[in-house]
């Protein structure tokens, strides 16, 4: 399913080459690495999305179409990944962040820090400056926690697909060894 999925997708792509937007893109996103559905290029991608997706701002689908491009590894599946990154998940792995970040700097942990100001939905430009100064505050040990955890987010998406991949491929084994031996023994 996944192998004619990727193979649509190919085809879709393929009839968007010629659009103006992409025609400056179209030599650099037609190599086959970058579509094709491997152990490593999937594994890779999805590492590379898990990374990118905590990329500040909206640059987390652009992040990843790079390193895919540049690495040459799965481009759909690495632009996918960047969603785990949403406006419900991203305070809690910010936060996750500054914790992991505090850790490794030994810089104060979140409960010995003032809460976040309240949103005044009256002024909510001067909220938001107020609530931008509060994670200013936050300073070291965020901006080493945000690329400490998107590298153990990266490593842990990298494990998990090749293992996960492995112990697939096993059970396929296993199960066509069977249907072999139960033909053979009829």
């Amino acid at each position: 399913m996944a192998r004619k999925l990727a193979k649509a997708l190919m085809r879709r792509f393929e009839q968007f080459q010629g659009s103006p937007l992409l025609r400056p893109f179209a030599q650099h996103l037609a190599h086959p690495a970058l579509w094709s559905l491997h152990r490593r290029n999937v594994a890779l991608a999805v590492a590379a999305g898990l990374f990118s997706g905590l990329i500040p701002g909206p640059l987390q689908m652009l992040g990843a179409a790079v390193l895919a491009v540049v690495f040459r590894f799965n481009f759909p599946i690495a632009l996918a990944t960047t969603l785990y990154t949403n406006p419900l998940t991203i305070v809690p792995l910010y936060l996750l962040a500054y914790q992991l970040g505090a850790l490794l700097t030994g810089a104060p942990s979140l409960t010995q820090i003032d809460a976040p100001p309240g949103m005044d939905w009256l002024h909510p430009l001067r909220s938001t400056l107020a609530l931008g100064q509060w994670a200013w505050g936050l300073g070291t040990p965020l901006f080493v926690g945000v690329p400490a955890l998107a590298a153990l987010l990266a490593a842990l998406g990298y494990a998990v697909v090749r293992v996960a991949w492995s112990a697939f491929l096993r059970r396929e084994w296993a199960r066509r060894k069977a249907a072999r031996a139960a033909r053979a023994a009829r």
